[in-house]
């Protein structure tokens, strides 16, 4: 495939005899979402994530976006710097996402507003993607989707609900509101995940771990080098990273060949994720 590329094949070969070997009951599968279920461009337009529609939707009380845009453009440019270190990174992250919380309960948010987004045509899962999870409900294996976005957990459901693919094995640790009765966002429910605090938000704090805690083989799906983090405190017997390096190839592909075993690169699709899901559950080697 020319928008793959395997890190070091010999591992990977290893890796996936020894899930093979296991069988499907000792497997799960640990996603994000945010440009890695879906794409990170829709028709030619950057997607950055789920915020980020509600931010350029006008949604919400004038003068929002503006603020949101102002945060955005000092933070992103900080969390996607791979020469900034994961220790400046968090304090920044965090900054981000408790100014950008408080500035969404500010700015009246409701329930209502996340229906309109869950419905916009720039939420676009990557081609094989509903193959992809359909595999996995039919096979009975968990998918658990750790998202960092500022709607994660509402607004997930509501997009797998529309999709008809809200299936009993996804399980979505991500962030969430609290609301009033009326809709309207009144807090955040802690712990809040940002993009490079996956690895303090483990699994174990979360009902999914009595679960997955014996299924220790995984396979990792991340859009960046933060994502890894999400597999922290797990003791995994074998693991397989397949990271989407979404653009910016040539300045990034060598972080990417360091900390996964496979990348996709360029916005391409899942085929080779359900390729390989068929070699390693279904297939013989």
């Amino acid at each position: 495939m020319e928008n793959l590329v395997i890190s070091n094949p010999k591992k990977l070969k290893k890796l996936k005899k020894a899930i093979f070997k296991a069988g499907a009951e000792k497997f799960h599968v640990l996603s994000d979402f945010d440009r890695t279920l879906t794409y990170a461009f829709v028709d030619d337009e950057n997607v950055p994530s789920l915020i980020s529609i509600l931010r350029d939707g006008n949604y919400l009380v004038p003068g929002y976006a503006k603020k949101a845009h102002a945060l955005f453009n000092k933070y992103y440019p900080i969390e996607i710097n791979p020469k900034i270190s994961l220790k400046e990174k968090k304090k920044a992250m965090r900054e981000w996402w408790i100014t950008h919380f408080e500035l969404l309960i500010k700015s009246g948010l409701n329930k209502k507003d996340l229906k309109k987004v869950a419905k916009s045509k720039k939420i676009k899962f990557r081609k094989g993607v509903l193959e992809f999870i359909d595999f996995l409900h039919y096979h009975k294996i968990p998918l658990v989707i750790m998202s960092a976005s500022g709607l994660g957990g509402d607004i997930i459901s509501m997009y797998l609900e529309r999709e008809n693919k809200l299936y009993k094995n996804i399980h979505i640790v991500a962030n969430s509101f609290e609301w009033d009765e009326a809709g309207n966002a009144i807090d955040v429910k802690k712990p809040i995940i940002h993009g490079m605090n996956k690895d303090e938000t483990t699994i174990q704090k979360f009902p999914i771990f009595k679960i997955i805690k014996n299924r220790k083989n995984v396979l990792l799906l991340g859009d960046s080098l933060g994502d890894i983090g999400m597999i922290d405190g797990f003791e995994y017997d074998s693991l397989i990273k397949i990271g989407f390096l979404n653009g910016n190839v040539e300045n990034n592909i060598e972080y990417y060949k360091k900390n996964y075993d496979v990348i996709i690169l360029n916005d391409s699709s899942m085929d080779y994720v359900n390729e390989l899901l068929k070699e390693i559950i279904v297939l013989k080697q």
